[in-house]
């Protein structure tokens, strides 16, 4: 059958979706991974969002997926003016007298990959293999983050024989590079006024506030108001580039992974530097690391140029500074590597030994990581920062850090600290994509409900928590005051970063949980 003619059905693995005059075709992903799970009425929709590519700003071909599943379905939808999909279904009968509740996810992924690996996030479906009661990505990840929250609530609206009030699932998008989807919601969009949010990630708890955040950017600056470039040198002609690369650290989020010490790429390789050009003349051409703020970077690396003399030591100077990580990252990060090799490139233009020390000595010392413990929640982050992207190419600096609060206040006055603290080193920075935390209100009702259910189908009542991340009930809050809202889901593990898992288990559990959920609400 010609390409152009071939029937795909919604929600079928092998998928194709038209971009201009394109047809992009996303390769068929091994069903055999999924055919045993159970529930399989939510493993199958996590399936499609495994082989249809969802990044940050690039979830169109899902959604459209989405709807065209819901239009076989006679599932009413609408997309919002900023892209959101808002799925609707009317209360089962004898029930339409309850209040409404809206299930919400976000259809956005964070897309990261171990070196090495020949993945594209635009192109390419996620392979997922089942090991020890999980279903891991092993070097990509897995998008569990927040496709399973997706999964269970599309799931929820074909369940046949699930009795439920008036039902809305709010799908928003680029939730995880800007929150854009939840901030651009208009007041008044959603009809219900209980809220569900599928999108937290440790089993046996029901969370009740999260974190607020703001980006810090951060430029280089030369001698004006505006960024520019800083003008290179010529590198002498008996020096060697050389490629020094840091790797092997497991990342994580940002949020929910700062408190374990785990090492960040950026701020190893900065250190290494400062330490390298304190005893000899380091010219430095490019550096990069960290591809996505919202997780703590795992690589990073630097294109420099050495003095041919310093070259013929280096194997000391990188087993010096390797033993001291490894001794210092034992329990966190034992896997930590730092390597060198001569890079063949021509020498071009080194940027000025004053900017290197300044660009250096602020990576090196910006503030990075858990900065408070909260005094109400035991052992939960309060305040922290996270270095996350650096991008130095042709003399253009580019730094991003997330910074992440319980409290707005503490969120912003962070944020402000480091950009003042930039200036001391005359750097240019500013703040954006603020957005509030999510107050957590222990009288809610719909917890109480939630209590009552989870003790009953489980036997004991759920943990009571907040996160140091930012979920969007915060923003959702603020356009939609009157809501109740509440957030549980599976456990999963490496979010934001390669191996990213998903116990099963807990998947069944959040199903279980959620239609009892949804059949107490309904009477």
């Amino acid at each position: 059958m010609p390409r152009e003619s071939r029937r795909l059905s919604p929600l079928n693995v092998s998928l194709f979706a038209r971009k201009g005059d394109f047809i992009w075709i996303y390769p068929m992903i091994r069903q055999d991974t999924f055919n045993h799970l159970q529930p399989q009425s939510v493993w199958s929709h996590f399936a499609t969002l495994c082989a249809i590519p969802r990044a940050s700003l690039h979830e169109e071909a899902l959604k459209q997926n989405i709807i065209e599943w819901a239009q076989a379905r006679g599932i009413e939808y609408v997309v919002d003016a900023v892209g959101n999909l808002i799925l609707k279904k009317p209360a089962s009968p004898g029930c339409e007298s309850m209040p409404g509740v809206i299930l919400q996810g976000h259809l956005d992924m964070v897309c990261q990959a171990n070196a090495g690996t020949v993945h594209d996030f635009a192109r390419d479906a996620i392979k997922p293999v089942v090991r020890d009661g999980w279903l891991i990505a092993e070097n990509t990840t897995l998008g569990a983050d927040n496709g399973i929250g997706v999964a269970l609530a599309l799931a929820a609206l074909e369940e046949a024989n699930l009795q439920h009030p008036a039902l809305e699932v709010l799908l928003t998008v680029n939730e995880e590079s800007g929150m854009d989807g939840a901030r651009g919601l208009a007041r008044g969009t959603l009809q219900g006024k209980l809220l569900i949010n599928l999108d937290t990630e440790e089993w046996g708890h029901f969370y009740l506030g999260c974190a607020g955040g703001v980006d810090v950017e951060v430029r280089n600056v030369q001698h004006s108001a505006r960024p520019e470039r800083v003008e290179g040198e010529d590198v002498p002609h008996d020096y060697a580039v050389v490629r020094f690369d840091v790797s092997g650290l497991r990342g994580g989020h940002s949020g929910i992974d700062i408190h374990l010490g785990r090492g960040n790429a950026i701020k190893l390789l900065a250190e290494a530097l400062r330490d390298l050009s304190a005893h000899t003349d380091v010219r430095i051409i490019e550096m990069k690391g960290g591809s996505a703020r919202n997780a703590i970077p795992r690589e990073a690396y630097a294109i420099c140029a050495l003095p041919l003399a310093v070259v013929a030591g280096m194997d000391a100077w990188v087993e010096h500074r390797l033993a001291a990580w490894q001794q210092r990252f034992a329990e966190m990060d034992a896997q930590v590597a730092l390597r060198y090799e001569l890079d063949e490139m021509p020498i071009g233009k080194a940027i000025q030994r004053e900017a290197r020390d300044r660009i250096l000595g602020f990576l090196d010392a910006a503030l990075n990581g858990v900065q408070n413990i909260s005094a109400d929640f035991a052992g939960v982050t309060d305040t922290s920062s996270n270095l996350g992207v650096l991008s130095l190419v042709q003399g253009t600096l580019k730094v991003t850090f997330k910074v992440r609060s319980l409290h707005d206040a503490r969120a912003a006055a962070l944020a402000d600290k480091l950009v003042l603290f930039a200036s001391a080193y005359a750097l240019q920075a500013h703040k954006e994509g603020a957005y509030p935390g999510w107050t957590p209100n222990p009288s809610s009702p719909l917890l109480a409900l939630c209590q009552q259910v989870h003790t009953a189908q489980f036997g004991q009542p759920a943990g009571l928590q907040v996160i140091h991340a930012g979920l969007e009930c915060g923003l959702l809050a603020a356009s939609h005051p009157h809501l109740d809202m509440i957030s549980f889901g599976p456990n999963i593990r490496g979010a934001h970063a390669p191996g990213e898992r998903v116990e099963i288990v807990s998947v069944a559990h959040c199903w279980t949980l959620l239609k009892a959920v949804l059949q107490a609400l309904a009477h």
